[in-house]
């Protein structure tokens, strides 16, 4: 008998109909003897409702009430399901992030797992019953209801599945698996059937939507086999597991993107000890991602800073890099917001050179500029201009020719 975390994201929970099939796909796996706690997200939509009913009553709605508005979408799912359970004739029973105790930082809406206490888990799971537990959501040390971001179910499942001890855990979706890229802009992209945590570390953050970054990064440190598969289809999805030799020979398993990009340039800093650390420490106690950074020496112990921010903060980063500009003495601030970021994610990179000139010579072949690179040991990643951002996704899955299954 295995224990079994799954996870069921909006998607597959939308109605009341997919909730009763949800239920009937979970009960399969408990006839075959296993121990299962499913984790579930709010009904497709349901958390954008919410949030467009804080905006109308408040124009920057209060972090803590957002929480506890934003908590009530698990919350519908998970009692639904249970009844779903009973109601054919098996034993279930729900639990919010706080009943269980999920416990979380204070920052509201962007709280971050600090411990689980599975305790209740373990009892209820003893007596046969299915355990069904609110994802994107837990509890701080005051006792206030917090919220894990978006794709926070995700990581809500791991960390259930790490502190339990699961055999494994499988993440239910709307897509059959992990793709070599976007199947939505490259019609040849390839369901891939294993990739290495560190893979798809690079793929999640990096602009791919299948895993919440945080997850993956779970599931690695406490190595959680983690299964992404389809709700709707019957078929096997992609396991996310150790590096292997299997992947060391691919030299590129997947081509990403990400169009939530902004772009911000500060001239003429003043060149001195510390100077990095008075512009990136105000953006970073303000919640801001800084992700590439490049630094441009000038004459006359100057330098220019360029930077990318998520877009959505791209507003608030402006303000405050102004503000920062002014107190530091630097003579210009910036900023675009029409980038994207494009990359090249693979094991392989490690040990074969050359995988970054072809990637600039495909872009350079289709006339696209490259106005920022960053790598690492497995990936590379170049800003260009957002119109080519499908254009340069196609040639370089192509370059790399990931459509080929004999390749892996």
């Amino acid at each position: 008998m295995s224990l079994i975390v799954q996870k069921y994201g909006g998607t597959s929970v939308g109605s009341p109909e997919k909730i009763k099939a949800v239920a009937e796909q979970v009960l399969d796996y408990r006839s075959k003897g296993h121990q299962m706690v499913v984790v579930l997200s709010a009904m497709s939509g349901e958390t954008d409702r919410l949030i467009s009913l804080a905006n109308s009553v408040q124009e920057q709605p209060d972090t803590r009430e957002m929480d506890v508005l934003l908590s009530t979408g698990e919350q519908v799912t998970i009692s639904l399901f249970a009844m779903a359970v009973k109601a054919a004739g098996f034993d279930a029973i729900s639990f919010l992030g706080d009943q269980v105790k999920i416990l979380t930082s204070s920052m509201h809406t962007k709280a971050r797992i600090e411990s689980v206490d599975t305790d209740k888990v373990k009892k209820h799971l003893a007596q046969g019953k299915i355990v069904v537990i609110a994802g994107f959501q837990g509890v701080d040390e005051n006792g206030d209801i917090t919220t894990l971001g978006r794709g926070g179910s995700d990581t809500t499942a791991v960390a259930l599945a790490a502190t339990l001890e699961a055999d494994q855990c499988e993440i239910f979706t709307d897509v059959e698996g992990v793709f070599t890229t976007d199947p939505n802009v490259c019609a040849s992209a390839r369901k891939i059937d294993r990739i290495s945590y560190d893979e798809m570390l690079e793929l999640a953050s990096l602009g791919a939507k299948v895993l919440d970054i945080r997850s993956v990064g779970l599931a690695k440190r406490y190595k959680v086999p983690l299964h992404v598969r389809s709700t709707f289809v019957d078929t096997e999805g992609t396991w996310v597991v150790e590096e292997d030799k299997a992947m060391e020979s691919m030299l590129v398993s997947g081509v990403t993107y990400n169009k939530n990009e902004a772009r911000i340039t500060i001239t003429k800093v003043p060149d001195n000890p510390g100077i990095a650390s008075k512009i990136f420490m105000p953006i970073s106690d303000a919640g801001i991602v800084v992700d590439m950074i490049i630094q441009n020496t000038r004459a006359g112990d100057l330098t220019d800073m360029t930077f990318t921010v998520p877009r959505t903060d791209f507003k608030k980063a402006m303000e405050l890099v102004e503000k920062i500009a002014a107190d530091i003495g630097a003579e210009n601030v910036s900023g675009a917001d029409n980038i994207a970021k494009v990359s090249i994610v693979g094991v392989g990179m490690r040990n074969n050179s050359g995988i970054a000139a072809t990637m600039f010579h495909v872009l350079a072949n289709e006339g696209i500029n490259i106005m920022m690179i960053s790598t690492s040991e497995i990936k590379v990643s170049c800003v260009i201009e957002e119109k080519y951002t499908e254009l340069a996704i196609r040639a370089l899955h192509d370059a790399f020719a990931l459509e080929r299954v004999d390749i892996q």
